[in-house]
């Protein structure tokens, strides 16, 4: 028995339409391929226009100045010295005598007395005063402690204490805030000690020693 092909499951009668298709898809990639490289010229064409505006750019002209030329050394000349000296004839002194001198004797009875004049005492047998006693330094304070014009002005008051040392002459030196209150309280304190009259030295096994004091000083408004 023969087979009969169908004619519906026949393809070649489709070639014809699948030939064109191919044709029409391949013709439109072409164009689409075209139109893309005409995209990629005016990309080009813009670059080379930004290229020819650096070219038009002036660059300045730099002149390099010679380095200066190295300096002259200078010439010392030596002159001989027209001063003769004379000679001077060697002189031969003869210290040798002949006289006895008779050296005197020095007996030490005991061993000397080392005083540290550096040395500044914190403790002492006897404390170091104003003279005339604490009323007598009461009277310089009233009479030369001004109160300052800045701390009336702010309303400041307190106590500053200041620490001196006091010098085997009763001098004064080395004077020091150890609180101060600031308007100007600080300053007045440190002037006051320093402008006062020699205080009596302090006193270590009967004789002055440099020794340190501590004062504390009060400004109070009335």
């Amino acid at each position: 028995m023969e087979h009969k092909k169908n004619p519906k499951s026949d393809l070649k009668k489709w070639s014809g339409t699948l030939f064109n298709l191919g044709l029409a898809i391949s013709l439109g990639a072409v164009l689409v391929a075209f139109e893309w490289k005409a995209k990629d010229k005016s990309i080009i064409k813009d670059l080379g226009s930004i290229q020819d505006d650096w070219i038009d750019l002036e660059i300045p002209i730099t002149i390099h100045t010679p380095p200066p030329p190295p300096p002259i050394p200078i010439e010392i000349v030596i002159k001989p010295d027209e001063i003769v000296i004379d000679k001077i004839e060697d002189l031969n002194i003869d210290l040798n005598t002949t006289e006895n001198i008779e050296i005197p004797q020095v007996e030490i009875s005991s061993a000397p007395i080392v005083e540290s004049i550096d040395k500044i005492e914190d403790f002492v047998d006897v404390q170091a005063t104003f003279k005339g006693g604490m009323e007598a330094w009461y009277t310089y304070l009233n009479k030369n402690l001004k109160y300052p014009s800045q701390a009336k002005r702010i309303g400041i008051e307190g106590m500053v204490i200041v620490r001196f040392v006091v010098n085997t002459d009763g001098s004064i030196q080395d004077i020091e805030l150890v609180r101060s209150i600031g308007g100007g309280c600080d300053e007045m304190a440190k002037q006051v000690i320093e402008n006062s009259p020699n205080w009596v030295p302090g006193k270590m096994s009967g004789g002055a020693v440099r020794s340190r004091m501590t004062m504390p000083i009060r400004f109070r408004l009335n």
